[in-house]
């Protein structure tokens, strides 16, 4: 019995998503086809950008609340160096860049916001929950300032193609998606730099006294985060060919769904990032299966965050000796 119980917690995440399928398969005829599989997977390609350096940043424990604002500030450095370039007044030049560069500038964004965050939080000891909320405003207000409140658009179809095209019949935002959970996995897996961000979860004094430099890892961590909502945000700037200032909105809340749904615990220590990919499946699926049957977008708000309040219950329940 106990084994049986065991294989159910295991896989219970699967299961969930199977079920809700074919509860949706039944209830309308639309979705199960490849037109609407090809549309979740392109909608939840950007969340699982995003909830991949998520899931790394709550693994030892903390939180990250300012993907969404990183997401959309990194899609409008890239949108607006590739559509006007940078005028550098003190030297009396104008550097134009190429889409290639555009997007590194994007990532570097990204990353080093994700830096000042992991610096914050273990040069100064702010929480995490504190540092993160204070560069979600500060990235938000830097975006209004960078577009001037407006869309960047008009940015070519070479850029556009990231978010938009398709190679070998799979869409460009899941190949990207598939090379970066690919990544991850053997990150986390098979790398020492995955097994000490377990071990800083797990327990951060018994790690530390174990000679694993725990400031490294965590700076490290946010930085990951930092430049895969970066990813996000080009993806998205570029699948709308426009960078809106108020991108990203909630994107973090999705983001943490998916991993909480995923089974990764926000106590740190415990979680994967296949998990993560099939909590970020789960939202998805459900979020494509409420709009196929008219459901109101609040009442979708509502149920999803029951599904979020059951998973983390379930959770608790399966691993009672966690705080």
């Amino acid at each position: 019995m106990a084994d049986v119980k065991n294989t159910l917690v295991k896989f219970q995440s699967i299961i969930a998503l199977l079920v809700l399928c074919i509860v949706l398969t039944i209830m309308s005829d639309k979705f199960f086809t490849m037109e609407n599989g090809w549309n979740i997977a392109r909608q939840i390609s950007i969340n699982v950008c995003i909830s991949v350096g998520m899931t790394l940043v709550i693994l030892t424990k903390g939180i990250d609340l300012s993907v969404g604002s990183i997401l959309a500030f990194s899609g409008a450095v890239a949108a607006g160096l590739l559509k006007f370039g940078l005028e550098v007044p003190a030297f009396n030049t104008y550097i134009g860049f190429t889409v290639f560069g555009a997007i590194l500038a994007g990532l570097v964004i990204g990353g080093s916001l994700g830096v000042f965050n992991g610096w914050m939080i273990t040069r100064f000891k702010v929480p995490p929950f504190v540092a993160t909320l204070a560069m979600l405003t500060i990235a938000r207000g830097a975006t209004m300032l960078w577009t001037g409140g407006f869309p960047i658009t008009g940015l070519g179809d070479s850029f556009d193609f990231i978010g938009t095209g398709w190679f070998l019949g799979i869409p460009m935002p899941v190949w990207i998606t598939v090379i970066i959970v690919v990544i991850a996995v053997i990150v986390t897996k098979k790398t020492q730099f995955g097994r000490h961000i377990y071990a800083i979860g797990g327990n951060e004094s018994a790690a530390r006294l174990s000679g694993i430099n725990i400031n490294k890892i965590k700076i490290w961590v946010y930085a990951i985060a930092g430049i895969l909502a970066a990813v996000g945000g080009i993806i998205l700037t570029s699948r709308l060919d426009s960078a809106q200032p108020n991108a990203g909105m909630s994107y973090e809340l999705d983001s943490i769904a998916a991993v909480v749904i995923g089974g990764t615990s926000l106590s740190g220590g415990r979680g994967s990032i296949m998990g993560t990919v099939q909590g970020a499946l789960i939202i998805g699926v459900l979020n494509s299966g409420l709009v196929l049957l008219n459901v109101s977008p609040f009442w979708q708000q509502i149920i999803k965050g029951l599904v979020i309040l059951v998973a983390v219950i379930m959770d608790r329940l399966n691993h009672p000796s966690e705080d």
